[in-house]
């Protein structure tokens, strides 16, 4: 699967480049409404994340000239929240729209669904993710300990989307605070160890020996790959 990702904010595009590429996914970058047009025209992109406010044309512009030629899916991203902008965006050609600051893995929900729609479904997007006695259903935003259902918050099921999307894979606090929270979100390292302490009380079979949500010493938080 190939995404381009077009914002000014270079920052922000280098965070999304990189967690759209550990999921796998092909990603070239633009930062100018202008480019995101030529690179989408001389691409074969199976799906575009667009800023709505960015240099030389924006971005309800830039989603207008692509849809002349182009049925791509189409993802604008904006600091707006009303809705008269969602209905532009809309009304523009888009097929989604989210407002920043904004979850990694709410952008990455969004992506598998308007992939699904267009029938370029990675094989194993939209399916449950299982650890031992722990299931998780993305889609369904659903947890299970054992075969009985669990209610996790919404950070929680995030969080834990993420280490199961990736066992094995150490995370520093920091890491998963840009990931989860967001890059603007202003907090303590200790939120993260409380939301990985919920996780093992809700999750573990044995919370004070946990079995899958496992701490790296010194580094941060993993789930146990396979043996």
């Amino acid at each position: 699967m190939k995404i381009l990702v077009v914002d000014d904010e270079r920052v922000l595009v280098k965070g999304i480049k990189f967690n759209l590429e550990s999921e796998g996914y092909q990603v070239e970058v633009g930062y100018d409404g202008q480019s995101a047009v030529e690179l989408a025209r001389s691409g074969s992109f199976d799906l575009i994340i667009l800023d709505l406010m960015m240099p030389k044309i924006d971005g309800l512009q830039a989603c207008m000239r692509i849809r002349e030629f182009s049925n791509v899916p189409i993802i604008i991203l904006t600091a707006k929240g009303e809705d008269a902008d969602k209905l532009i965006g809309f009304e523009s050609g888009a097929d989604d729209y989210i407002t920043k600051p904004f979850n990694i893995l709410e952008l990455k929900a969004r992506i598998r669904a308007l992939l699904r729609r267009a029938g370029m479904t990675q094989q194993e997007a939209g399916g449950r993710l299982a650890a031992g006695h722990i299931v998780l259903d993305p889609d369904e935003r659903t947890a299970w300990k054992d075969g009985e259902r669990v209610e996790l918050t919404a950070k929680e099921f995030d969080l834990m989307e993420l280490f199961m999307g990736h066992p094995g894979r150490v995370y520093s606090r920091e890491n998963l605070l840009n990931v989860v929270w967001g890059y603007e979100y202003i907090g303590d390292y200790r939120t993260v160890d409380v939301h990985v302490r919920r996780l093992r009380e809700k999750l573990e079979m044995d919370p004070a020996n946990p079995e899958y949500i496992l701490t790296k010493w010194g580094v941060g938080y993993y789930l146990r790959g396979k043996d």
